[in-house]
């Protein structure tokens, strides 16, 4: 959460309603506290453009988007287990930038059944990879989990056609997925289907009778990030060529052995790029990475994520469009139905940040000083000299 007062000062100069300053999220090994240290060191700031109208409907409409309607039979019944909250919590997403998309999904058959060795093949050529398995068991780990969702529905599809009933859950661990499994039967009985959780509600899929895919396949859909320094001209000409291009290298180097990323069309001594990655959490790491060392190099970019070129690019121009009093540092991603986007604040908004959500009792002081040597100069005559306490205290407030 954001105190009001900073909430105040933030919106007057972005003209953006801040979700977030920072994260909440509770890192588990080394990288991960390479990452929060980063958002919490920068006082990275989560923005809310536009907002996310989360509902069932909303939910079930961009699981359809996102796998891709023929990858999901016409037949079937779309369940809400446990509502989600309709708002975005920002260590989730944290969650999911630092800690990737791939996801565990439990596979179980009522009886033992050389079906399970045919599922581990389809899963194998999905780029999964099996965890643990029975003869009536399955535990396998995808890149993501749509693609777990995906390959479920598939593999219940191949189930019923033999008359095998198959219950599946997905989870962010082997352990979560068996979880969500027993959660299924215990709400919904022993039919098939596959069980999941989306922007933290639990949901499932049942299907009604056998059904055939012609064929199951990842959407066309890829995860693309447009990069654009802000200003570029006056940086040449502060900081020379040189040293634009070793910024731009140093970004490129990162996203292609950090995150995957693949650049396309990129000139050397360029000032903009675009690239793909395999997932969405890695394109807006790489985005969050690129502005962080931009702004360590006193430069600022505007950065997008989509699903296509011209949509990363047109989510990196919403910069362009808004009405801050500087151009912000901003990488902009689509959640749910609603637009969000990070913003690195400049030194100076990140101590005025710090100042009033760290350091109140300072901030009380720094008042209750100028209000009382202000009174009593002018008690004394002398109230045309009460500038000065101000210009005492944010010195002093800026110093310390």
């Amino acid at each position: 959460m954001v105190n009001s007062l900073t909430k105040f000062v933030i919106k007057l100069y972005s003209k953006l309603t801040p979700i977030s300053i920072g994260t909440k999220f509770f890192p588990t090994d080394s990288i991960q506290s390479e990452y929060v240290e980063l958002f919490n060191y920068t006082q990275t700031i989560l923005f809310e453009i536009e907002k996310a109208n989360i509902t069932p409907t909303s939910i079930e409409k961009n699981l359809i988007r996102d796998i891709g309607s023929e990858n999901i039979p016409k037949n079937y019944k779309f369940h809400e287990l446990k509502a989600a909250d309709n708002k975005i919590e920002e260590y989730a997403l944290v969650s999911n930038i630092v800690m990737g998309s791939d996801r565990y999904f439990y596979i179980e058959l009522q009886n033992p059944s050389n079906l399970i060795n045919i599922f581990v093949k389809i899963i194998e050529s999905e780029k999964g990879v099996i965890v643990e398995k029975s003869s009536t068991e399955l535990i396998a780990k995808m890149l993501s989990k749509n693609d777990a969702i995906r390959v479920a529905i598939e593999l219940i599809g191949i189930g019923m056609e033999r008359d095998v009933d198959v219950i599946s859950a997905v989870g962010m661990t082997g352990a979560a997925s068996i979880e969500r499994s027993i959660n299924y039967r215990r709400n919904l009985g022993s039919f098939p289907g596959v069980a999941f959780t989306k922007l933290g509600g639990e949901y499932a899929l049942v299907f009604d009778g056998p059904f055939k895919l012609s064929e199951s396949k990842p959407s066309e859909f890829q995860n693309y990030l447009f990069v654009d320094l802000i200003d570029s001209t006056k940086f040449t000409s502060k900081h020379g060529k040189t040293q634009l291009v070793e910024l731009m290298t140093g970004i490129k180097n990162f996203i292609e052995s950090e995150c995957g990323g693949e650049l396309e069309g990129y000139r050397e001594g360029g000032d903009d790029f675009i690239a793909r990655f395999p997932s969405k959490d890695l394109a807006i790491r790489a985005g969050l990475d690129a502005a962080w060392f931009a702004l360590d190099n006193n430069t600022k970019v505007r950065a997008g994520v989509g699903r296509s070129r011209r949509e990363a690019g047109e989510r990196a121009q919403l910069v362009d469009n808004l009405n801050s009093t500087s151009p912000l540092s901003l990488v902009v991603f689509e959640l749910a139905n609603g637009l969000y986007a990070y913003n690195v604040p400049s030194e100076f908004i990140k101590t005025l940040i710090n100042l009033f959500e760290n350091e109140k009792g300072k901030l009380i002081g720094v008042f209750a000083f100028v209000f009382i040597i202000t009174y009593l100069l002018c008690v004394i005559g002398l109230g045309a000299f009460s500038f000065i306490t101000i210009v005492l205290a944010i010195i002093y407030a800026f110093v310390s």
